[in-house]
């Protein structure tokens, strides 16, 4: 009966379970030790001590475990006329070729000091028997000088022995790199999972980077895979955050300039620097400056994308007729060029948005005869009138801002934060400044100007980004990176439908912390990939004829499984890029805070018309009230004002209608 094991189960019969580069090591270090020990005597020893030396080798071998064993050996000798045979000394010869009789050839030839003396036969003597410990001794005294074998030796053994040390751990890297082949397949396509520092050797790079627990280098992005975007998905608490504070240390020492959506108030506090000419953009905070929709306007028609940003459909797509008009009259309104308090004033007056739509084709859409549409277009207007309402009025913001200006100039990093009660009113605006700015920065930089970074954590606390997409899919040329931070591919879903697929896409860099919702973590898993495995299949056979049969088998996997990125712990990470992923573990950077995260603004308007106090403690009270403010006389549709005019698009009108001219002022 066969008995079938999956996997590499380790066998001795094929492949041979041995670490078989070790083996290769050893022998290349055993076969370079007798190339040196060969140029060494050849080269480094005189030449009579290179001719005895197998003579004096095997005497002292033979010698050490025998004091009277006896050998044959032909020792060579010199004479002259009229003088008896002796031996040879050190002095005597030197390299070169003596003939001998038979044909042969001495590799030593007389030295001059040899022939000076009347010598003029080198010789090799008949065959004899020496005890080999005398003979050992005798050449050590005579030829080498007192030196016996391992003094000669030792340099070129040292040298094998060294060059050993050095071939032994690439030789156990690669029997390890084998044995897990053996063991868990060998990899033929896919991404590849490398450790942090073959994943550094592998994308050489030299942008963006986090540190990380493993290795004192940061592990790096290359630097033209900044401007192709990074996104950063995980749970709250993860370590979303701390990741983003790598990255924004690392674009303040370089002096770039970055736009930073901060909800939680976690980066305005370390990296703010009003000496930088930082910009903390909430109505809210004190240090926010006066911005004026129409003074970031340079055409008609980009007052159509202002009101895109403003009026946002909901996901269902259902009732889009109160989206789009709603932008239509805000687009026209903004060709009045009004004051934020003017614009205010306008949306939440009926009476003054039919005065000035008479006459026009946005009429319609507002027409008294229809109630329940008339209601739906007006309490879309009346809900960005109240966004609107919270930004400063001239005067009393913390100088002037616009979007297009600091575009130009790219002057210190920009702040959007919110206080979580305050979230929902603000959104529309923070939706509107990001928008803004991404349309600005579209075009490539030049020279002079500075690279921007937007950094947006917790992206789905805003509403739709209209010019997002954009922004991802399109904003390469001007080089412009944009990291983003978010727990899941459910919440860009709800907010961008079909879109967010093409944009979770389009970042060149990815990084995922631990997600315990089932659907986002196959997702990560099916985002990094499979790979295809090749094993090894071993069949034992029980029985009389027992034996192996091996089979090789292809699977395709994911690299990384579902609850591999469920189960991750606090400040782990999985990083891809390309068809690399490395996983790794970073610090939490304790950085200090350096300004305050909320300086509140005063607004009369904001105030209570009563005192909770009293109320809760049951105590009388005064009527508190609210004086409200002298409204600003807006300018008649007809009436010329002393501005620039702009001609806004009208209908034509009945013709026994007064012609209507619409005059604005910048």
């Amino acid at each position: 009966m066969a008995k079938m094991t999956w996997g590499r189960k380790e066998t001795i019969i094929w492949p041979q379970n041995r670490p078989i580069y070790t083996y290769a090591a050893i022998f290349l270090a055993l076969t370079l030790t007798a190339v040196f020990v060969f140029g060494w005597v050849r080269f480094f020893t005189r030449p009579l001590q290179w001719f005895y030396a197998p003579v004096y080798v095997r005497t002292s071998i033979l010698g050490t475990f025998s004091r009277t064993h006896r050998s044959e050996y032909r020792m060579l000798f010199l004479t002259g006329h009229g003088s008896k045979p002796g031996p040879v000394m050190n002095g005597d010869v030197v390299h070169g070729r003596t003939p001998e009789p038979g044909g042969r050839v001495l590799p030593l030839a007389l030295s001059v000091t040899a022939l000076q003396r009347g010598n003029d036969l080198l010789f090799r003597g008949p065959v004899r028997s020496y005890v080999d410990a005398r003979l050992h001794e005798y050449l050590k005294a005579a030829v080498y000088e007192g030196r016996d074998v391992s003094a000669i030796l030792k340099p070129p053994m040292l040298c094998g022995a060294g060059l050993f040390l050095i071939l032994l751990p690439f030789a156990v890297t690669l029997d390890v790199k084998r044995q897990k082949a053996l063991k868990y397949g060998r990899r033929l396509k896919g991404p590849e999972r490398l450790t942090p520092q073959a994943f550094n050797r592998a994308v050489k790079g030299d942008g963006i980077g986090f540190k990380t627990d493993d290795m004192k280098e940061m592990i790096r992005i290359p630097a033209k895979a900044e401007a192709q975007h990074m996104q950063i998905i995980g749970d709250t608490g993860a370590g979303k955050s701390a990741m983003l504070f790598q990255v924004l240390r690392q674009v303040r020492g370089r002096e770039d300039s970055a736009i930073v959506y901060d909800p939680a108030r976690e980066f305005v506090k370390r990296f703010y620097d009003p000496s930088r000419g930082d910009v903390i953009l909430n109505p809210f905070d004190k240090r926010c400056p006066y911005w004026g929709l129409a003074e970031e306007l340079r055409s008609r028609s980009e007052a159509k994308a202002l009101a895109a940003s403003l009026f946002q459909p909901p996901q269902d797509r259902k009732g889009e007729f109160f989206i789009e008009s709603p932008q239509k009259i805000f687009a026209f309104l903004m060709a009045y060029g009004p004051t934020p308090d003017e614009l205010v004033q306008w949306m939440s007056n009926p009476d003054e948005i039919d005065r000035r739509l008479k006459g026009t084709e946005h009429a319609h859409l507002i027409d008294p005869r229809a109630h329940q549409q008339r209601a739906g277009v007006l309490g879309s207007l009346a809900l960005v009138a109240d966004s609107l309402r919270l930004l400063p009025k001239k005067g009393e913001g913390n100088g002037r801002w616009t979007a297009t200006e600091w575009a130009e100039k790219r002057q210190g990093w920009i702040f959007i934060t919110s206080l979580p009660a305050e979230r929902e009113a603000l959104r529309p605006l923070q939706s509107l400044w990001i928008d803004w700015l991404v349309l600005r920065l579209l075009n490539e930089p030049t020279k002079e100007q500075k690279r921007v970074w937007f950094v947006i954590d917790e992206l789905a606390s805003l509403q739709k980004l209209p010019q997002l997409h954009t922004a991802i899919t399109e904003s390469r040329k001007s080089r412009n990176p944009v990291v983003l931070g978010f727990q899941g591919k459910a919440q860009l879903e709800y907010l961008y439908g079909h879109l967010a697929e093409v944009m979770l896409s389009q970042p060149a860099t990815s990084v995922w912390l631990t997600t315990k919702e089932p659907n986002a973590g196959e997702w990560v898993s099916k985002f990094i990939g499979k790979v295809e495995i090749e094993r090894l299949r071993e069949t034992h056979f029980d029985g009389t004829r027992s034996g192996h049969n091996f089979t090789i088998e292809r699977q395709v996997e994911p690299l990384v499984l579902e609850s591999e990125i469920s189960g991750l712990p606090d400040l782990h990470a999985f990083m891809k890029y390309q068809n690399y992923v490395t996983y790794f573990s970073f610090p939490y950077f304790d950085m200090p805070e350096v300004a305050k995260p909320f300086e509140l603004r005063e607004r009369t308007d904001d105030k209570l018309p009563y005192d909770p106090t009293a109320l809760r403690e049951g105590r009388p009270q005064a009527e508190l009230k609210q004086e409200p403010e002298a409204p600003v006389p807006a300018p008649e549709p007809n009436e010329p004002v002393a501005s620039e005019a702009i001609q806004p698009e009208l209908s034509a009108a009945p013709a026994d209608q007064e012609e209507q001219n619409v005059i604005t002022h910048g």
